[in-house]
Parts: C-alpha cells; structure tokens; sequence
C-alpha cells in the first residue's frame, strides 16, 4: 500500500479504515476487491453454495444435520449438539458393522458456513425422493429428510470387506462432497461400471452389484491391475462418481484416515 495520499487502482473498491487512536489523522485506507469479490451470496433457499468448496445453509427453515467438525462458520445464534449415529438402532447396526455416520444437529437463527476439507460441494433437493450416498461425503441435510444405514446385498459383497450405504429418503436439501468436479452417469444409457472407493451416490431406480475383474491370471501373478473390485450400475437413474477415490480401508469396519472406502461407505 502507498500511503494515504496515494490513488486507488484501476477498476478497484477502496474500504476507508478509521483508526480512533489516530485522532486528526487522514484515514487510512485498503485497496482492492477483496471484501466484493468474496462477499456472502445472497439467497432465499435453505441450502446454497457459498462456492465451489463452501455450503451456506439459512437456519430459519429448521434444524440442520451436518457432519460433525464440518461447521467453519456462522452468523447468529446457532447451537450445536452431537446426535452420535442417530438413534439406538443405528446406534446397534453401528456396533455390528462397525461403520457410522459422525452427525450433529444444528438447530437456532442465523446462517451456517459448512465445508469439509476443501471438498467440493454439491446440493441436490429431493422431492419425495431417496438416493444412496457413501457416507464419506455426506456433508448436510435437512431435517425432513430421513436416514438410515443400510446393507447393500450384492453377490460378492463380502469380497469387499462388507457394502453398507446411507439411505436418505424424504423432500428437502442435501449436500454432499466430492473430491474435484464429478461425473453423473447415466445408467439407463450402456453398462456402467465405477470404482467402489470413487462413487458418490446413486439415485433410486439405480441396481447395484459388485463384479469381480482379475485382469487373468497373468495380471494376478503380476501383482493385479488395482481395480479388482467394481461397482455395477443398471436400471434407471444416475450414479454420480469423484475423480479420485476415498482411502481404502484396512479392514471391514476400520478406516485408514478419514474417508472411507468401500468397506467404509458410512464415513466415521
């Protein structure tokens, strides 16, 4: 900065700064357009992308559930309270699969910043309508929307290390993540075929199994291709898939950082 005489840059927005302890003094001021270039979007929806990486989300419409850990910012009064797996039943398929669901309830007046990681978001609405989401990107949903945790009974799951899923069923927003711009797929097209540890989502309508590619024998014996195991798509519907994939798991049940894999699908 030039100084307090110097002249603003073409084309930017001076923001005068007073300073009281400097009584009698020219103001001082900051050069830029910073402060317009990343000002708050303004929207009457319930959810809506702040950008690409950043979920704003307005409290006067309810109760939010977010992530846990997901929350970066507010404005108002908000609390927040930890809801564990969500109930004693979730709470019992958590401790038998070892998966879950890290949730919180956001409840109060205001407007709630959320992010996870610097992951990208998306934002769907469902209007009486469900889809299946690996739970390692689950980031928000609203409170009318119903969630549970569910086995996914495919021929060879247990080569997997186990398929678990988060069904989220109902009408209203949720918001999910994914690791750079994803891919919907349409399965209705041709045959579709995904890595477990890259799927996001899938739509209702959407037939899932698991198929078992071991490139031969000769690849076997020459380590194998990495890509054994892949998720089948059929029916009608979408798949919506990463450009990167979630941390495998060392074991059903345990996760190896923080995203989950296959055998992982519920997050935790």
């Amino acid at each position: 900065m030039d100084g307090p005489g110097a002249s603003s840059p073409a084309g930017a927005t001076a923001y005068l700064v007073l300073d009281p302890t400097r009584q009698g003094e020219a103001p001082m001021a900051i050069h830029g357009s910073l402060f317009e270039e990343f000002k708050e979007t303004e929207s009457r929806d319930q959810f809506v992308r702040q950008n690409s990486k950043l979920l704003k989300v307005r409290m006067d419409y309810g109760p939010v559930s977010a992530r846990m850990g997901s929350m970066v910012a507010y404005q108002g009064d908000i609390r927040f309270a930890n809801r564990g797996s969500g109930g004693l039943d979730r709470m019992l398929k958590k401790a038998m699969t070892g998966e879950g669901v890290p949730i919180m309830e956001c409840t109060g007046q205001g407007e709630l910043f959320l992010a996870d990681s610097a992951a990208d978001v998306q934002i769907l609405y469902l209007d009486n309508d469900m889809i299946s989401v690996n739970g390692a990107n689950v980031l928000a949903f609203s409170s009318s929307i119903d969630w549970d945790i569910h086995r996914v009974a495919v021929r060879g799951g247990m080569m997997a290390g186990g398929l678990f899923n988060v069904v989220l069923k109902g009408s209203g927003y949720v918001a999910v993540t994914s690791k750079g711009e994803p891919v919907a797929l349409d399965v209705a097209q041709a045959p579709t075929f995904a890595d477990a540890h890259a799927v996001v989502l899938w739509t209702a309508g959407v037939r899932m199994d698991v198929r078992v590619d071991t490139g031969g024998l000769g690849s076997m014996i020459r380590g194998g291709t990495g890509e054994t195991i892949q998720m089948a798509f059929s029916g009608n519907g979408h798949v919506l898939v990463q450009p990167a994939e979630n941390a495998q798991t060392a074991g059903s049940g345990e996760r190896t950082g923080r995203s989950g894999g296959l055998g992982d699908l519920l997050g935790g």
